[in-house]
């Protein structure tokens, strides 16, 4: 996949960011101010900030998933809010010192709020909320940093996951069914936990395969498609017929090996099957299980711009809309027995009657 660079993409009235970015990764796209965007209309008047520092996870934009994901709420608070904003790809095995640099430079410019996609960056936004006390900061996936300015942005996946399960359960033909996940972490444990359990509790004779393709410290399971292609391939040789991928950008690997089969892959995130990147493939993702990263990335910079920051975990559940199942594939509307066992399920969780555990 290629991606646009940040030189080519700069404007020449804000090349300072684009200098201090490229010390700890690249700047995807630098926004207007406030001033650009026709003044500070649709904006509250009390906000001073210089508008949203989106600062991107392994795979960065282009995923089709995560960092995407986040990158649709940035673009819709930004137009919403008339804000300007910069948003700042991760560099190739960086430690946390990058991460502690970039943030810095973000706040150091005047962005609010500052958003870490993903748990990589609690370090960070430890570290660097402490030197910033009136800049809002938000981290995704991770609920460990307990500063007052501080919002922790994370999510019910194992009840998403747990719809997976059963609409996997219920599609399968050959009773085998597949789970991948990209990084042998807690977060991703999640999403095996919640998957199995609606496999199991949907047809306790469909067996599940299950393989994670990095463990910590290597992250390239979130990165590097060939792995998740290499992974889904196993799993369709030993009979699976659907993959359900948490993979980030090595998912689409894993897509594109049950396309090829022509069998069925369940995506992650954002919907799959309107990802562009994909559109060869989309025939073959059944669903995808949502999570509302824009959603909350919106809902922090809102706070932030009318006056009254969110601070503290903030948690987004099915029944908040936080976590789903799309539905845009027809192929997955035209079972009828499918989406009447994903409805049942979800509203089980919804009243409490089935409680999705988040570890295996």
């Amino acid at each position: 996949m290629s991606r646009i660079s940040g030189i080519s993409r700069v404007a020449v009235a804000v090349s300072a960011l684009a200098l201090a970015a490229s010390a700890c990764g690249k700047t995807s796209t630098e926004a207007n101010t406030p001033e650009d965007n026709g003044g500070d209309k649709g904006a509250s008047t009390s906000y001073k900030g210089k508008g949203i520092g989106l600062a991107y996870d392994i795979g960065g934009q282009g995923d089709q998933s995560f960092n995407d994901a986040a990158y649709s709420g940035y673009e819709k608070a930004r137009a919403e809010f008339k804000i300007g904003g910069v948003d700042v790809e991760p560099s190739d095995g960086e430690s946390d010192a990058d991460k502690v640099q970039r943030l810095t430079s973000l706040a150091k410019q005047g962005y609010n709020p500052v958003i870490g996609v993903g748990f990589v960056y609690a370090k960070a936004v430890g570290e660097v909320s402490k030197k910033f006390p009136n800049t809002t900061f938000g981290i995704i996936d991770d609920s460990t940093v307990k500063e007052k300015n501080v919002a922790d942005l994370v999510f019910s996946e194992e009840q998403g996951s747990y719809l997976a399960g059963v609409a996997a359960a219920k599609a399968t033909k050959t009773k085998t069914v597949g789970f991948i996940g990209g990084v042998e972490t807690p977060l991703i444990k999640k999403f095996e936990a919640g998957f199995v359990q609606g496999v199991q509790d949907t047809d306790k004779s469909v067996k599940i395969k299950r393989q994670y393709l990095t463990q910590p410290p290597n992250f390239d399971g979130f990165s590097k498609p060939d792995l998740g292609k290499e992974a889904a391939k196993g799993m369709l040789d030993a009979d699976a017929d659907v993959i359900y991928h948490a993979a980030g950008l090595a998912g689409q690997g894993a897509i594109e090996a049950a396309a090829d089969a022509k069998k069925w892959a369940i995506g992650v995130d954002s919907d799959q099957y309107n990802q562009k990147a994909l559109d060869k493939q989309k025939a073959y993702i059944l669903t995808s299980m949502t999570k509302d990263v824009g959603g909350a990335v919106y809902a922090l910079t809102k706070s932030v711009v009318e006056g009254k920051p969110l601070s503290g975990e903030q948690r987004f559940d099915l029944k908040a809309g936080g976590v789903g199942l799309s539905d845009s594939n027809p192929a997955y509307k035209e079972m009828t027995d499918v989406v009447a066992a994903v409805d049942k399920a979800k509203k089980a969780i919804e009243d409490g009657t089935i409680t999705v555990k988040s570890t295996p």
